[in-house]
């Protein structure tokens, strides 16, 4: 099984942590979904299994009108083989959703009616002084009205919350989650607050306009929330995820078992089992090129260390570990001996541990996993 990944470049504004690929010239949207269009048409070939998932991602998808997810989701289904049911998710913003209350009840009809069947909404905060500091486009007030609006007409939800914030203290963080917890949402994904070069918070870090981001309060605040959701019965399926039972991302438990995807849009990525590419991060020379029917793709191929060190990292983050049977088939016994040194202290330490054949973390360890892993990693 393969998923689609459909990368939005576009964004109403900036948020001041954000450095994923996105414009805020939103008139310019026409053309590139006609030029996604165009490269899914190119690459079909690329393709041969039949597709599970499609992921509108970005920037922000929910910009798109009903017709344009409508087309880009039929473009899809004429180049490609597709189960029966697959999993459509659409990122969306609460400001898209609110707009007015008949509007609202149109565009969750529409999108059903497009094949959407699950959205994952980009709430971050529950409260409007940290979505200021972050300069979200919502409020507080759009946040939760967005979520009840859509509990009428979708099951399959997920929002995303960010702890870590600066000025956030660990009462209004338990707050924050649990006013999610209080809507019956079935999957909610949650980030620590990272600051990324070349963005704007960045930039008030050093001014001093902005507190830097205290990372004990993030570790202690990613456990609290562990803690309140497994409480709740949720799986916390990779570190940034937790699910009920039936409701995990199958889109993204893809990526981290190491399944096929293609990314199309302007630097969506794509792996398909031996080589990763990326695409240009420029949205005029990404439309420029398609027209004129070339790829602005990288490619890279990984080689059998690269393939180990990803095995690591993406076992390490999910439920389901690092198997070392695998390990010893995929790659043998010299990358399995180096896994189980290099892993030793780790276990002693209590951050992993070896269950059933498998290395997992620890919940000490969880929030160390990426860290954790690069140790693990085998450098040729």
């Amino acid at each position: 099984m393969s998923g689609i990944y459909i990368h939005i470049p576009f964004c109403k504004q900036a948020c001041h942590y954000c450095d994923f690929h996105f414009s805020t010239q939103i008139g310019k949207k026409e053309a590139m979904v006609q030029t996604i269009a165009k490269e899914m048409v190119l690459r079909k070939s690329e393709v041969e299994d039949e597709v599970e998932t499609i992921y509108f991602g970005g920037g922000t998808p929910s910009v798109l009108s009903n017709k344009e997810i409508e087309f880009l989701i039929q473009t899809v289904y004429d180049n490609y083989k597709v189960i029966d049911h697959p999993e459509i998710t659409l990122e969306a913003n609460p400001d898209d959703l609110v707009s007015s209350r008949a509007q609202s009840r149109s565009l969750f009809l529409d999108y059903k009616n497009a094949g959407i069947n699950r959205l994952s909404i980009g709430i971050q905060s529950f409260f409007d002084e940290d979505l200021k500091l972050m300069n979200r486009a919502h409020n507080a007030g759009e946040a939760e009205q967005c979520i009840k609006e859509a509990k009428q007409y979708f099951d399959n939800i997920t929002i995303d919350l960010i702890y870590g914030i600066p000025g956030m203290d660990n009462e209004r963080w338990k707050s924050n989650i649990q006013r999610a917890l209080d809507f019956g949402l079935p999957h909610i994904s949650s980030y620590a607050l990272t600051v990324e070069p070349r963005t704007a918070l960045k930039k008030f870090i050093e001014k001093g306009v902005v507190p830097d981001v205290d990372d004990e309060q993030a570790q202690e605040q990613f456990h609290i929330l562990v803690d309140m959701l497994a409480e709740q019965g949720f799986v916390n399926y990779e570190i940034s995820n937790f699910g009920k039972p039936g409701f995990f991302s199958k889109n993204n438990t893809a990526y981290w078992l190491g399944k096929k995807y293609l990314g199309v849009g302007p630097s969506a990525h794509s792996f398909d089992g031996k080589n990763r590419g990326w695409n240009i991060r420029n949205n005029p020379t990404y439309i420029k090129k398609i027209n004129e029917g070339i790829l602005p793709i990288e490619v890279e191929a990984l080689s059998q260390s690269d393939r180990y060190n990803e095995a690591v990292m993406t076992g390490l983050r999910t439920v389901w570990g690092v198997s070392l049977e695998k390990i010893e088939k995929e790659f043998g016994l010299t990358y399995l001996d180096y896994l189980n040194q290099q892993a030793q202290k780790y276990v002693e330490q209590g951050l992993l541990q070896l269950v059933d054949g498998k290395l997992l973390t620890t919940k000490k360890g969880k929030f160390l996993a990426d860290g954790i892993a690069s140790d693990l990693f085998f450098v040729d």
